[in-house]
């Protein structure tokens, strides 16, 4: 069971599919990692995990082994620059998915490719460290715990592919949107609160994340955050402390990689009492839009006021 939890760990932060024990590569806001030139010229020095890369022309040949990384590419006007993306990377449609691996990557595999920039979500087999031995630029972008950290990568990518106004109008779209929904969400007099499933052994995120922090623009209280536990971002909750906390909406990001729907959770002993399985609130979302924390943050967003809409109409 632990080597299952921990693989789906490595999941959340390299390929988007939120579920896991821990947290993912990076706990700790970027936010402040900002390029250092307000202009696309170059060569453009980027402050990220990895420290100060100085990117000296513009890069026509890049290759990203993380989702989140991939679509903020192409959302930036940079998908023609993009010659190799890793497995998980299957959005969008046009992106040139390879078998390069995030879990496990390889660096003669990543350099066959002729990269002139590589961006990485975690540093696993010390690829940041092998890249630039090489003298291939690196960029390293944790996995965002804020969605202040994920205005900063799009504006540090839009700097360091010659993209950067693109970044600019991406992330001023983004902060537009969101206020929006956040504004559209209907008054529920008490706040509703709610379960967002990672995997069936009932890991979960607390509000500390970029996910938690979704629901709460969506005026949503997480049952998490008073769990034993939710000192890590990702705690494991019980069976019995879910029933107890009777939430309002459960969000289930674990149908695909775990076969997890709302019948399968009415049938657990004892979640027939639970205030959202009894009133039909159990909701499958689409895993990828709900973990990945690029562009579509703001779809992620949408989905949970559409659903929050539709249990208000419900129940009117």
């Amino acid at each position: 069971m632990r080597r299952i939890a921990l693989f789906s760990a490595l999941l959340l932060a390299l390929a988007g599919c939120g579920r896991g024990e821990g947290e993912p590569a990076a706990t700790t806001s970027n936010a402040d990692a900002t390029a250092t030139t307000e202009e696309p010229g170059f060569p453009v020095a980027i402050s990220a995990a990895n420290g100060e890369i100085t990117i000296d022309q513009r890069p026509e040949r890049i290759v990203s082994l993380a989702p989140s990384a991939t679509e903020v590419l192409f959302a930036i006007g940079a998908g023609h620059q993009v010659v190799a993306v890793d497995e998980f990377s299957d959005y969008p449609a046009d992106a040139p998915t390879t078998d390069l691996s995030g879990f496990e990557p390889n660096v003669e595999a990543v350099v066959a490719f002729e990269p002139d920039l590589v961006v990485v979500s975690d540093d696993l087999n010390d690829i940041v460290a092998a890249l630039t031995a090489v003298q291939v630029p690196v960029i390293h972008h944790p996995a965002a715990v804020t969605l202040d950290d994920t205005y900063a990568q799009i504006e540090q990518l839009g700097a360091a592919t010659g993209n950067l106004a693109e970044a600019a109008s991406l992330v001023a779209s983004m902060r537009s949107q969101i206020q929006e929904l956040a504004t559209s969400v209907p008054d529920q007099g008490a706040p509703l609160t709610y379960y967002h499933e990672l995997d069936g052994f009932y890991y979960t995120v607390t509000s500390e994340t970029f996910i938690g922090e979704i629901y709460g623009l969506a005026g949503l209280e997480n049952i998490a955050d008073q769990a034993d536990g939710s000192e890590t971002l990702y705690p494991q909750l019980s069976a019995e402390y879910i029933i107890d906390a009777n939430p309002d909406l459960i969000f289930l990001a674990d149908a695909t990689c775990c076969g997890e729907s709302p019948e399968t959770v009415a049938a657990r002993p004892g979640w027939d009492q639970i205030t959202a399985v009894g009133a039909g609130d159990v909701v499958v979302l689409d895993e990828d839009v709900a973990s990945r924390w690029g562009p579509r943050v703001v779809d992620f967003l949408r989905f949970v006021v559409a659903a929050i809409e539709e249990r208000s109409l419900a129940g009117s």
